[in-house]
């Protein structure tokens, strides 16, 4: 165990040297990620749909902030669904300004989530958002992860209707987008994963909030309970099925997820757990005092001892002394 704890010293002296460039790292690699699928989904804007352009993006983006990430993928969204269908490019911006002020609204600082997001979703690990955000993050952090989840949703959509909404014909208009709205508001399986979303972060940034001992982790276990409690209420109301095997693997994958962080960030020692009163003269205080876990790190020094050779040579002898070397 102990030497789980220095390694994870080690991560946290070389992420706070070398943050510089980790950072731009990590963006670059999000951004990578974030164009690449959004291509690799949509892709119906052939101008768009390559490798040099989502390298280009990606780039710009590792040295800028992650509002510019989100409004970037943004406008790559639109560009490709305006290729299919301008009724349903106009819908989605209307609904992207939308979360743009619940976003400015609520949570400014977590706008990396909204990318983020979608991504956990595609490569079929959402839950664990909801338990890293609700562990790190704040309540209102729930707000770019249920906004994050219905753009995936969105993303289906459209992958899976295409060929319906490249129709042109203007007769049909007014009904393809009565069609479009009714889809994207009553997806059931949508609203069934935003309240999933939602009701994890909540439980989990208000039990680790928490005065008692072990919350992180009692935290983590009560965002797997809202989730599948919230996911079994929309199979019960809605008869929105999930796989068993799939929705098992998922979440005890996340769980894995939410107890490295757990290990790397909030590893407490409750065993030297203090309590503390003192006063002013209006309180009278209570406080719990739980100190981190935190070791040194070995100072290992190597000494070296080596056999010092003779300064003088073999014919600088004596005779007698080369006598008694033969």
């Amino acid at each position: 165990m102990i030497a789980l704890f220095v390694f994870r010293e080690k991560l946290r002296g070389f992420y706070g040297k070398y943050d510089v460039f980790i950072t731009p790292v990590v963006r670059f690699v999000l951004g990578f990620l974030a164009f690449h699928l959004i291509n690799r989904d949509l892709g119906y804007m052939t101008r768009l749909n390559s490798i040099l352009v989502e390298l280009v993006l990606a780039l710009v983006c590792s040295v800028l902030p992650y509002g510019i990430m989100a409004f970037l993928a943004a406008l790559m969204i639109l560009a490709h669904i305006s290729s299919v269908s301008l009724e349903l490019a106009l819908i989605l911006a209307i609904l992207m300004v939308i979360v743009g002020i619940l976003y400015f609204g609520f949570q400014p600082g977590d706008s990396y989530l909204l990318v983020l997001t979608p991504i956990f979703f595609h490569y079929n690990i959402p839950y664990a958002i909801p338990l890293l955000v609700g562990l790190a993050g704040h309540m209102a952090s729930a707000v770019p992860v249920c906004c994050g989840t219905a753009m995936f949703y969105i993303f289906q959509y459209v992958k899976q209707n295409a060929g319906v909404l490249s129709g042109d014909t203007s007769a049909e208009l007014i009904q393809r987008y009565a069609q479009i709205v009714r889809s994207l508001l009553m997806n059931q399986a949508m609203i069934v994963m935003i309240a999933a979303c939602g009701a994890g972060v909540v439980a989990v940034y208000l039990v680790r909030r928490l005065s008692v001992n072990y919350s992180w982790a009692i935290a983590i276990a009560a965002g797997v309970v809202a989730q599948l409690g919230m996911i079994f209420m929309g199979d019960y109301v809605f008869d929105v099925s999930v796989p068993m095997g799939s929705l098992i693997t998922s979440m005890l994958l996340s769980v894995v997820f939410a107890l490295v962080y757990y290990f790397m960030a909030f590893a407490v020692d409750y065993s030297r757990t203090e309590y503390l009163q003192f006063e002013d003269d209006d309180y009278y205080y209570y406080v719990k005092a739980v100190p981190k876990i935190s070791v040194s790190m070995p100072d290992v020094k190597v000494q070296r001892f080596s056999r010092k050779e003779p300064e003088y040579l073999d014919e600088d002898l004596p005779d007698d002394d080369d006598e008694y070397l033969k």
